[in-house]
């Protein structure tokens, strides 16, 4: 058997991708039940463990070495700016960081007063505002942040936009790009040269999968046209 790792993944929304991933990649028996609430997953066969947490936590958990990879979007890690390699984009979770505000409103370069901006990522919204030379008071939500600027609690918000239905629905717009994000998979520096042969393992067969999908892909789309 080889060297054990531990991988922590992102629990909600990326973790069936992500499993499906791992399966393609080779590792066969990735399954977690829809009803199974356990947070430690033993996999053997591989030499894994797998921790399912928060996407907040998977930088957190790499960074200080609970766990030697990691799954987790780019949003949380331009926020978080942990200490971890990344080695590979799998291309998952697609998504896009933006500035949105009330249908109507006037753009913020013509704004004079200081805006009250609503965000999960404070970190992200107060280096772009001060690259712009704007002043800005930061609210800080952990959810419904369209909410905010509805009932006059901020001016503007910064958040993840995927389809965009959800701003559309609340009579929001899109002002600004920020940044887009997809999972990346990340590495703890001490694991990777502790544990080089096991950690390099899974990239290799990560970055490999990751590879074949995109060529697969760019196929699929050549035949069509």
């Amino acid at each position: 058997m080889s060297e054990s790792v531990t991988i922590a993944l992102s629990k909600g929304k990326l973790l069936p991708p992500t499993l499906a991933l791992f399966r393609q990649a080779g590792y066969s028996e990735y399954f977690v039940d829809e009803n199974d609430r356990r947070l430690i997953l033993e996999y053997p066969e591989h030499g894994h463990r797998v921790l399912i947490v928060r996407p907040s936590d998977v930088p957190v958990y790499v960074e200080y070495g609970a766990a030697d990879l990691g799954i987790v979007g780019k949003d949380v890690l331009l926020e978080q700016s942990p200490d971890v390699y990344e080695p590979v984009d799998l291309g998952l979770g697609v998504c896009k960081l933006v500035i949105a505000k009330p249908n109507g409103q006037v753009p913020i370069q013509r704004l004079s007063s200081k805006l009250r901006i609503a965000t999960k990522y404070p970190n992200i919204t107060e280096r772009f505002f001060n690259q712009q030379g704007l002043p800005v008071e930061l609210i800080k939500l952990y959810g419904s942040i369209e909410l905010a600027p509805l009932v006059g609690l901020a001016d503007r918000i910064v958040d993840l936009v995927e389809t965009g239905k959800t701003l559309k629905a609340n009579n929001l717009v899109e002002e600004e790009v920020l940044a887009w994000s997809s999972a990346r998979l990340i590495v703890n520096r001490a694991s990777l040269k502790m544990k080089h042969a096991a950690v390099t393992e899974v990239i290799t067969r990560i970055k490999k999968q990751v590879s074949k999908s995109k060529r697969s892909k760019g196929t699929k789309k050549g035949s069509r046209q």
